[in-house]
């Protein structure tokens, strides 16, 4: 056995670092690996068809016998997204809070792997030992209730890891975040802290969740006599729960619609964190029974997702709910960044529509700004800075007032997904290497199978179409039998432009003469050959290039 005061901790960020989501990070100990999170991302604007995004576990894979389990610090997308397509290759236990186990299962509920895979709730305060490593749970707030700061106790010193995570001295549910925990992990000395960067260039201190109650109040008073549809995130059951104190203070029933908002509701009722009062749900359809001024409307789609239930309100595609004149729409959220022109088309679609749409004041941030992150800093006193959970220029505002708290340029960590940083309390810390990271493409039900070529086919398709090119060839003597057929499909419509397929078809006769003086009989020679004439001439023509695709039968 190596000396204990040889070894190191080893941090290794899989994915979340310079993005918004796909947050995974594995802690080494010797033959111990504990893993904090395990989230997706959601597709960019060039990944055609692809419906999530989940990082490459490979060095997990690589190192299963030393991985102890997963330990999830709340139940958002980008923290727990990828959770069913990860487990199924590296079967570990997981440890969560109440709320974030419900939202796990009930997606594994979906994938049929809840007989397959050990869970443990964990409450706040409490901690789990896991190989050499010893987890604790420390109660934060966020957007989402029950979200935990982790303190990760390691024998070469303590790492503080705090989620995502806001200061709200007035929760909506549950109580405030445990700063005075903080504060004595602190005065035990630690080592480092891994703290979220998402609103570190914001000055100041986030609104409490509270302030966004008041608001809904004042605009429930306003409209009294219109029907109210609010927009929000699914997950924020405070924000919800504080839609439906002033839905019942002012004699409303609620509807809520889209999936995701249904099922995270239920989740959240069943366990206690949503207090909602007799008779006030109603299912979509009773919603006819009432008039409009009774009438409030919880949805998705604040963020102008085109398949979310208020973008189809909007386009008139919802088969239950469509907007009429006097609506009153809320945005309650901020655009992610990003998701700005697909929130604007859908405010535009809405007031053609005749709707008044507030999206001021509706929404408090999730997150920790300026202010709330110095005071993280100063009851933790970390010996490094890790700045984690977003973009570069997040992690830079980050790391910029760890350095104006007094912490050390050379002690401050930027770093990239798939490093390695070492640590010990003896040593200065170092990033030491590059593990394999990535992302891995999930597309219906293929995990993984649509890769960078795929993706330049769909772009390539996207942009220039396709032209299908169809020969018959008889055998031994390649005499040309019937053809060759042109089928064009989003390069240009055939029947009006009739001229520039007969000239194709005369460029693609004169290809084939050609192999025929040059006694050319191979297939694939044969096809090139009429790829590379018939391109040159559609570049001349047209300055398109559509993907070619010659077929040969044979007779």
């Amino acid at each position: 056995m190596k000396n204990i005061n040889n070894s190191k901790l080893r941090i290794i960020p899989l994915g979340g670092l310079e993005q918004i989501g796909m947050n995974i990070t594995a802690f080494e100990f010797e033959d111990s690996i504990i893993v904090v999170d395990c989230g997706l991302s959601f597709p960019e604007d060039d990944m055609l068809g692809i419906d999530l995004v989940i990082p490459d576990v490979t060095y997990l894979k690589d190192n299963i016998d030393k991985v102890k389990g997963f330990v999830i610090t709340h139940g958002h997308e980008d923290h727990i997204g990828a959770l069913p397509y990860v487990i199924k290759e590296i079967n570990v236990p997981i440890y969560a809070t109440k709320l974030t186990m419900g939202i796990i299962e009930n997606k594994f509920t979906e994938h049929n792997l809840l007989k397959s895979t050990k869970r443990k709730i964990v409450k706040h305060g409490q901690s789990i030992n896991l190989g050499m490593f010893r987890i604790e749970f420390i109660k934060t707030n966020h957007s989402i209730a029950d979200a935990a700061a982790l303190a990760i106790y390691s024998p070469a010193g303590i790492v503080v890891h705090t989620g995502d995570f806001k200061v709200d001295y007035t929760p909506v549910f549950g109580d405030a975040i445990d700063l005075q925990r903080f504060a004595e992990i602190g005065k035990k000395g630690v080592l480092a802290l891994m703290c979220d960067s998402t609103n570190a260039e914001r000055q100041g201190f986030t609104m409490s969740e509270r302030t966004v109650g008041r608001t809904f109040d004042n605009i429930f008073a306003e409209h009294r006599n219109t029907r109210i549809i609010i927009a929000t995130f699914a997950s924020n059951v405070d924000r919800v729960q504080q839609i439906i104190n002033s839905a019942y203070k002012y004699g409303r029933k609620v509807v809520v619609e889209g999936r995701s908002m249904v099922s995270i509701i239920s989740i959240a009722a069943e366990l206690g964190y949503l207090n909602i009062p007799d008779y006030t749900l109603i299912d979509v359809e009773q919603m006819k029974n009432y008039p409009d001024e009774q009438m409030v409307l919880i949805t998705t789609g604040s963020q102008g997702e085109s398949m979310a239930a208020l973008s189809r309100m909007a386009s008139d595609m919802h088969r239950k709910v469509s907007i009429k004149p006097g609506d009153t729409v809320i945005f309650s959220s901020h655009p992610i960044p990003g998701n700005e022109k697909a929130v604007s088309k859908v405010i535009n679609e809405l007031s053609a529509k005749g709707a008044d749409v507030i999206f001021q004041d509706a929404h408090v941030s999730g997150h920790a700004c300026q202010e709330e992150i110095k005071l993280i800093y100063s009851l933790v006193h970390p010996k490094y800075a890790i700045p984690v959970h977003g973009e570069y220029r997040h992690l830079k505002a980050q790391a910029q007032l760890a350095q104006s708290l007094g912490i050390p340029k050379d002690r401050i960590f930027i770093m990239k997904s798939g490093q390695v940083l070492e640590l010990d309390e003896n040593e200065p810390a170092k990033i030491t290497g590059q593990v394999q990271t990535g992302a891995i493409l999930v597309d219906g039900l293929g995990v993984g199978d649509v890769g960078n070529i795929v993706l330049r086919d769909r772009q390539h398709l996207a942009e220039d179409g396709i032209v299908i090119v169809v020969l018959t060839l008889e055998r031994y003597t390649n005499q040309v039998l019937a053809g060759p057929d042109i089928v064009s499909r989003g390069f240009v419509y055939v029947r009006e432009s009739e001229d520039l397929m007969g000239e194709a078809r005369k460029v693609i006769e004169e290809a084939l003469a050609y192999c025929e003086t040059k006694r050319i009989s191979d297939w694939s020679k044969i096809k090139n050959t009429i790829r590379d004439e018939l391109n040159n001439f559609i570049w001349k023509k047209t300055k398109r290039s559509p993907m070619i695709l010659p077929i040969i039968m044979e007779v």
